[in-house]
């Protein structure tokens, strides 16, 4: 068996194994700080716990990836940031409570934060080179690789500086014991140089992506429209923490952690391109049910508060008020919905809005004409300006003659 037949062959167990090791690893995380947090009420456990799905989520299309394209890097990156995003939990704010709050824990515990710390780090390192090889698994041209190669050395430059920082490296915590005093200034210079640096390299990175697209055609430019929508539905988190100050805070992280997660699932979808060319559909429903659900709130917020002063100023509250306006919010859905379906459609999808009123002129037309040449001309001007092929050419079955059947002289 050659060498590809058999990575094929053990990818599946290769994948689901990382994954498994990647589960393993949030549970212990769960159990040691976040449910030995005492800060923490239940309510607000079950809130921390679920912010660490966009990493599961991550680590899980990663093993599929693996398992099913092993050779793609793509999915190596993407399981690589899910579990740096779960180790980066042994120095989150949860391990901070429980090791400040617990002083007979030993300085290996401190290790373990720094540790945690570094794979925070390391996880936007990671999202660098992600966004720099997507979706090819290659960069976009040679101009890129000092961006590639400058992501590797600050990573590099944090990791032999930030761990060795002297200091307690978060509040409450004791000391740290991997500190080296004597290099302090110059440790401290490295670190707060990485971290920018960093950041900047993502944000190149980005750039990457919107010269690749420019230049993409055909299928790699639809694996590109879905990372963009992907990452357009980060733009919703301000929701996300809307609904968790005024309903409840697990409410808002279940919604947040489903925002954030929907980026790793449209990184899967468009390595393994899965339904891949429904991404303009699914960006055309969003916006109309989007700006839909927009519209339709704010005329019933309008409603429902005008027709309470209007019919109860004293409480301003009035169940007729709110079923009135549920039943003018219920009638005005569908004229909504065809009207700004069809603002979109001229706005984002011209070619086709254009060809569907071109195809309706002619049916009108069609039934109005009656000479067969002038006919003729019309249609093949219609599939002319709607399919626009390279060549276009009409037969005509010939009407046979009277008493002859079609087929035989």
């Amino acid at each position: 068996m050659s060498g590809r037949g058999r990575i094929r062959r053990t990818a599946p167990w290769l994948g689901w194994s990382a994954w498994l090791l990647a589960a393993a690893c949030l549970t212990v995380v769960l159990v040691l700080f976040v449910m030995r947090d005492e800060a923490l009420s239940a309510t607000e456990k079950v809130g921390a716990s679920l912010v660490s799905l966009p990493s599961l989520a991550f680590v899980t299309v990663g093993a599929v990836v693996i398992s099913r394209r092993p050779g793609n890097v793509i999915g190596w990156l993407c399981y690589a940031i899910g579990l740096a995003q779960i180790l980066a939990g042994f120095g989150g704010p949860s391990a901070t409570s429980v090791l400040s709050n617990d002083p007979d824990l030993g300085p290996g515990w401190v290790v373990l934060y720094e540790l945690g710390e570094l794979c925070w780090e390391l996880s936007w390192a990671l999202l660098a080179m992600l966004l720099l090889l997507f979706p090819t698994g290659r960069l976009p041209s040679r101009r890129w690789r000092p961006v590639a190669w400058a992501a590797g050395a600050v990573l590099v430059l944090a990791a032999f500086s930030g761990p060795f920082l002297p200091g307690p490296p978060g509040p409450g915590l004791p000391p740290n014991p991997m500190a080296i005093p004597p290099l302090a200034g110059l440790l401290k210079l490295a670190y707060d140089t990485a971290i920018p640096v960093l950041l900047v390299l993502v944000l190149a990175a980005l750039v990457s992506l919107i010269v690749r697209f420019r230049r993409a055609t055909g299928t790699e430019r639809q694996q590109l429209k879905w990372f963009a929508y992907g990452t357009a539905l980060l733009l919703l988190l301000p929701a996300a923490g809307f609904v968790g100050a005024s309903v409840a805070e697990p409410a808002g992280n279940l919604i947040a952690a489903a925002i954030v997660s929907a980026l790793p699932v449209a990184i899967g979808i468009a390595v393994l391109r899965y339904r891949l060319y429904d991404i303009d559909r699914l960006v055309n429903r969003t916006v109309v049910y989007g700006s839909l659900t927009v519209l339709l709130a704010g005329v019933y917020a309008g409603l429902v508060f005008a027709l309470s002063q209007l019919l109860n100023p004293a409480d301003q509250q009035s169940e007729l008020a709110v079923a009135a306006s549920t039943l003018v919010v219920a009638a005005l859905f569908q004229p909504a919905r065809r009207r700004i379906q069809g603002l979109v459609d001229r706005r984002f999808n011209r070619r086709r809005y254009d060809a569907a009123r071109t195809v309706a002129a002619f049916s009108a037309r069609l039934r109005d004409q009656i000479e067969l040449d002038t006919l003729s001309t019309e249609l093949l001007a219609v599939v002319d300006e709607t399919v626009q092929p390279v060549q276009a050419s009409l037969w005509l079955r010939p009407t046979p003659s009277p008493g002859v059947r079609p087929g035989r002289r």
